[in-house]
């Protein structure tokens, strides 16, 4: 039976880099596209990257349960999980990724308690700060920020079905695709 995987972890962990080589090797798979109030970013692609949607929209998918799971994201857009287009994937028969935050997770986990959840792990913490400082996208306060955040998403792995240590892109993607049934 095909369900819905939820994959979370840490910031630089490596999350989007191996759902992006999982999707190269498993085309069949739906990768769920959230929803989100801001505005496009240029080059950004309606449904595509994001659904962008206005905020009476986001009022009436949160109203009419039509959310898995949402927040509001650094004070001032809303950003979720619609829960249609999952469902729409399982019932044709895909296997469906959705790729979020710690809270987010928990949210699926109470509104989906059918859906599996992996935690992608880093294999040290040193390893981890090391990825986010090389990556050079965070000031040193951001970095420190997020470094403090993902103490205490690692500290919550035990929530999850499986944790899958990011040892090589290409060692996670197999894991994770062996989790889910598709070797």
């Amino acid at each position: 039976m095909n369900q819905l995987t939820v994959v979370a972890g840490p910031t630089a962990v490596g999350k989007g880099t191996v759902l992006r080589l999982l999707a190269q090797q498993h085309p069949e798979i739906y990768f769920s596209v959230s929803a989100t109030t801001r505005d496009p970013r240029p080059g950004e692609v309606d449904g595509q990257h994001y659904h962008f949607v206005t905020e009476a929209e986001f009022d009436e998918l949160v109203a009419s349960n039509q959310m898995l799971e949402w927040a509001v994201v650094h004070g001032k857009h809303r950003y979720g999980t619609m829960r249609a287009p999952i469902m729409e994937a399982l019932a044709a028969g895909k296997p469906a990724i959705v790729e979020i935050d710690l809270a987010g997770a928990r949210q699926i986990r109470e509104s989906m308690p059918e859906a599996k959840h992996v935690f992608i792990a880093p294999p040290t913490f040193e390893d981890l700060a090391k990825r986010l400082a090389t990556r050079g996208t965070e000031s040193d306060e951001e970095r420190e920020r997020r470094l403090a955040t993902a103490k205490v998403e690692l500290a919550a792995q035990a929530e999850f079905d499986r944790v899958i240590v990011n040892d090589t892109v290409e060692n996670c993607a197999l894991a994770l695709a062996s989790f889910m049934g598709l070797d």
